[in-house]
């Protein structure tokens, strides 16, 4: 199995032609895992940046206040 795994476009449409619902569900266990962990993960860098910047950053609307009347 490959993390890089792809489909050409034409396949694609075909098989969601063949279908009456569309696409197949084509995402196996090991899929879904991956993605939750790759959310849980992304979502705490994201939060742990935030922080970051609400601690550690100077407010940006009054440096921009002072740098507009020039």
């Amino acid at each position: 199995m490959s993390i890089w795994r792809r489909k050409p476009l034409n396949q694609l449409l075909e098989e969601a032609s063949d279908s009456e619902k569309g696409l197949k569900k084509t995402l196996s266990a090991t899929g879904l895992v991956a993605l939750g962990v790759g959310a849980i993960i992304g979502a705490g860098l994201f939060s742990i940046t935030g922080m970051a910047a609400a601690t550690n950053a100077v407010s940006s609307p009054l440096p921009f206040h002072f740098w507009s009347r020039h």
